[in-house]
């Protein structure tokens, strides 16, 4: 009877490892979105640097600081081309009374 029982508990004790493994949280997966009640500026003006084989130019935007309370500007960047995918960059649109911001990354 206790051999039994000791494979039945590790029989579980595999079972749970497996599934813990295969659990994917929502977080870990998707997106975080900031939703803000103040309208970001104007785009900068960012002189877009001559282009690079195989790089594709982010465009600069405003980013939240939640600690400053204020919107603060990120510079532009050159980002990896993918074959297939082209690139969206960061922005902010309008959410119910306030912004939501979007950040940038690759899309079909």
């Amino acid at each position: 009877m206790k051999h039994i029982t000791q494979k039945l508990a590790l029989l579980a004790g595999l079972g749970l490892a497996f599934a813990g493994l295969s659990y994917n949280p929502p977080a870990a997966a998707g997106e975080v979105l900031v939703n803000v009640g103040m309208a970001p500026p104007p785009p900068r003006f960012e002189r877009v640097p001559p282009p690079r084989v195989g790089y594709v130019w982010a465009p600069g935007y405003w980013r939240w600081d939640a600690y400053a309370h204020r919107h603060i500007w990120a510079g532009g960047y050159w980002v990896p081309a993918r074959r297939g995918y082209i690139y969206r960059p960061a922005r902010w649109v309008p959410y119910g009374h306030g912004y939501r911001f979007y950040p940038g990354g690759w899309g079909r």
